[in-house]
């Protein structure tokens, strides 16, 4: 990383005070002074005028900016920066409104940004959960009873997905989290996830439900039952994980109070990013992001009407 502090949004602003020294910060990170081609990483580049290159390879031109969340942007990195800023350093996030008020951009271009942003926020998670790892499920999308009587789906209860999205956590004790939205919470469901992500040599810690059972042959499974009234048994508990949820709820309550099933993902990915680097500095948490930032989301396919589908595997 470069050795530039800030530790602060005024600080910030003065340190990346045109669009030259955010553009050099980036290359940087990017790429440490050893430029490669977003077409062809084999390929030799020549460095043209205006801080593009050319791939020798592809004959193509590139920039810094080329195949990341700031492709094509019209707006200046200062702002990309400040935003990015915003997202990770507010426990909660923030919203599309409350971004363009800060950054002075139109509402729906701090929507498209924070939607390119939260992109990359499931990049650096290659890393398997081991030792003492906890795992829930929980569902985001509210409590049919509290809907208007004619808003209510019928045979909604219990751990019903026809009104709520099911997403399925994993969190090593003092480590990091992981959380994917799922189509339901039966074993095949969390079985692939889990053996995706978490070492054969961990020890699970879940409650009573039965899907859990399917992984007993792979891990050592220990259980505490919330029907009985058990919350901690010994070393088993889910609490880490219940306090994990009740971030992220709080975070769709109280800031952006609805979000639609295709973009779940997204902003379930936020707030583990904001959770597994809590003990970074905000300049740190800022320069992992940019460095992480090769991910480009097109407008047309963020609005186009699709349904949500099952995440890949591996995550």
């Amino acid at each position: 990383m470069i050795n530039i502090e800030f530790d602060s949004l005024l600080s910030l602003i003065n340190t990346f005070s045109d669009e030259q020294i955010c553009i050099d910060h980036l290359e940087q990170l990017r790429w440490n002074g050893n430029v490669v081609s977003p077409f062809d990483s084999s390929s030799k580049v020549y460095n043209c005028k205006g801080n593009r290159y050319k791939c020798k390879n592809t004959g193509k031109y590139f920039n810094v900016k080329t195949g990341t969340m700031f492709d094509n942007t019209k707006v200046k990195l200062q702002k990309w920066f400040m935003a990015i800023w915003l997202v990770t350093s507010h426990k909660k996030g923030i919203s599309s409104i409350q971004l363009g008020k800060d950054i002075k951009v139109t509402q729906k271009t701090a929507w498209f940004m924070l939607q390119r942003i939260r992109a990359c926020f499931g990049i650096d998670n290659d890393d398997h959960l081991d030792g003492a790892v906890e795992i829930d499920e929980t569902y985001i999308g509210g409590k049919n009873k509290n809907r208007h009587k004619h808003k209510q789906v019928k045979g909604a209860q219990g751990r019903s997905a026809k009104d709520k999205s099911p997403v399925v956590g994993m969190v090593e004790r003092g480590g990091k989290v992981t959380a994917r939205v799922t189509t339901g919470v039966g074993a095949k469901d969390i079985k692939p996830l889990v053996e995706a992500k978490v070492s054969p040599t961990a020890t699970l810690y879940t409650d009573e439900w039965g899907a859990y059972n399917s992984l007993k042959g792979t891990y050592k499974l220990e259980t505490v039952s919330h029907g009985k009234g058990e919350y901690v048994t010994g070393d088993a508990h889910t609490n880490t994980l219940e306090g994990f949820w009740s971030g992220l709820k709080r975070s769709i309550i109280g800031i952006y109070h609805h979000v639609s099933k295709k973009h779940l993902q997204k902003y379930v990915d936020a707030s583990a990013f904001r959770y597994n680097t809590r003990d970074l500095k905000e300049d740190e948490r800022l320069n992992l992001l940019l460095a992480n930032s090769h991910v480009r989301t097109k407008y047309h396919v963020l609005t186009a009407d699709v349904q949500p589908q099952q995440p890949e595997l591996p995550f």
